[in-house]
């Protein structure tokens, strides 16, 4: 398939797909505890055949166009993901979602690997929306969200139950219009430093 430079720090986006299962098992296993402390994502996955059905759920969600797994390498190492946790090409909105391991923090991953995908939604198949859902303890995800430019919508109020407490949601968001506004100011900001 393909692979996307993150910068030259050695960082790549790429397809996370089912031949990754083994891969995507250890990088599960190194930060199973971090990973799963806000979100329950690859909490299903705990051998290779589950790590094989979790992403094969998204490869078919792929095929169908409504959601679409992507790693985050580091020298060679998965270390965690983006993906379209919804797609949704009919209303022109989608939300995307990341994980991490401890080993993937810190280094602007995240923000890198999404804005490639924000990109790709808003000018590639003219999505409208690009929404970022976390709960209100997760502040590495809401800083995220923050960094990405996104506009803090609301918070939907314990309406994610999960390890025996409710969760408050919030919603980030960001429209087309504002996406590329901001992009074309970072790129004259750019220039004029250079």
């Amino acid at each position: 398939m393909y692979a996307i430079s993150l910068g030259d720090d050695g960082a790549e986006l790429r397809p996370l797909e089912t031949w990754h299962a083994e891969e995507f098992l250890a990088h599960l296993d190194r930060g199973r505890d971090f990973i799963t402390e806000h979100i329950p994502f690859g909490a299903k996955a705990t051998d290779l055949a589950s790590a094989r059905e979790v992403l094969q759920a998204y490869a078919d969600r792929h095929a169908a166009d409504s959601g679409f797994l992507h790693g985050l390498w580091l020298d060679g190492t998965l270390v965690g993901g983006l993906l379209y946790r919804v797609f949704d090409a009919a209303t022109g909105v989608c939300e995307i979602g990341c994980w991490l391991e401890p080993a993937g923090t810190g280094r602007g991953l995240v923000a890198r690997g999404a804005r490639v995908l924000i990109d790709w939604a808003f000018d590639e198949r003219g999505m409208h929306r690009v929404e970022w859902h976390a709960s209100s303890a997760n502040t590495p995800s809401v800083n995220a969200a923050r960094r990405l430019g996104m506009m803090r919508e609301g918070v939907l109020r314990e309406s994610f139950p999960y390890r025996g407490a409710r969760q408050d949601m919030e919603v980030w968001a960001v429209l087309a219009p504002e996406w590329r506004a901001a992009r074309e100011a970072r790129a004259r900001a750019a220039h004029r430093d250079h």
